[in-house]
Order: C-alpha cells, then structure tokens, then sequence
C-alpha cells in the first residue's frame, strides 16, 4: 500500500508540533475517530473490540516505507490479524484538503483495500500525543487486545527483533482468547 499525501504542505506542516516519544503499552488507545478510503466511518478503538488488530500509524508521508517493511515481513511471516493503515496527520490545514490527500492516497492504493486505511484528521494530535512525534518517519506499531488495551509498541523503525516480539504477543493474545 502507498500512502500518497498528493498536497507536500500537508506532510510537512503534519509534525511541526514535537511531542516526546512515550511508551503507550499497559494503556487505553484513546477514543479517535477517522474515515477509511471506502467512505467507512470508523471510532476507534470501540470499532475493534473483540479481536486483536494491529494499527500500523504513519505521520508523515516518508513512513509509509516503514509500513512496507513492516506488512513485508507480516506478510511473510504469515501473520494473520486484524491490520489497519492509519495515516495520521494533525492541523487545520490538512484538514481542509482532506479529500484531496485522500485522494492521492486512493490513487496508489488498489480498492479492495481502502477499507483498511483509517485516515485521521481531527483526532490526528491527540494520536501523535499518545505515542509521541519525535522520528515522524517511523512507523508507529500498536498491537490492541480485544479490549482496546496496547500490547505491544515500537516506533524505532522495522527490525527482526520487534517482529519477533510483536508475533509473541499477538501468539500470547490468539491463546488467550482461545481459552476464554
């Protein structure tokens, strides 16, 4: 998937704001709302409770080959849970050509999987708070339980490590729930 934020203003002015870097694990992901690219309102994390999923949240347009890197290696791994794209952007001026960078992104991505890119506008701060801004070309990788709660976090960009780590958990949650 490419995120394709078609309007440069947008990506740059989208982490002018720093936010230090924090560790949500053991939180609540904090009630956001966004649109995916098929027009689907979705309020997160109310939207996923129930299952495990995995928000891979961009902030700036150079994350989105962190996100590869890392749907490359889910992918290969053959990691099946919940993923969404959450491209995350903050400011009234990005908000005012939403519809033109969601566009851009719609042009670069294949339809059937619009349903899984949450763009997020108005709730784009309190995210970048949540996780902290600092390195906005890194990924942010959150692993939710069936309650919203973060299980596992890395911003420090793709490594084998943290995949292995992610998976752990997300095997940990699968086993969990089996037993309940």
């Amino acid at each position: 998937m490419f995120l394709y934020f078609s309007i440069g203003i947008s990506s740059s002015l989208s982490c002018s704001e720093k936010f230090q870097n924090t560790n949500p694990v053991g939180k609540s992901f904090p009630n956001i709302q966004g649109n995916a690219l098929d027009g689907k309102l979705w309020q997160l994390p109310k939207a996923l409770t129930g299952q495990a999923s995995l928000l891979l949240l961009g902030y700036q347009q150079e994350s989105q080959f962190d996100i590869d890197r890392w749907l490359i290696a889910l992918d290969m791994r053959k990691v099946q849970v919940k993923l969404y794209e959450v491209p995350t952007i903050k400011g009234w001026v990005p908000r005012l050509i939403s519809g033109r960078i969601n566009e851009g992104m719609r042009s670069g991505i294949p339809k059937e999987l619009w349903g899984a890119v949450i763009t997020v506008y108005k709730d784009g701060e309190r995210l970048q708070k949540f996780t902290g801004n600092i390195n906005p070309r890194n990924a942010r990788i959150i692993l939710l339980d069936t309650q919203g709660q973060v299980r596992f976090f890395s911003d420090k960009g793709f490594s084998v490590p943290s995949l292995n780590q992610l998976i752990k958990e997300f095997d940990f949650l699968k086993t969990a729930s089996q037993t309940h």
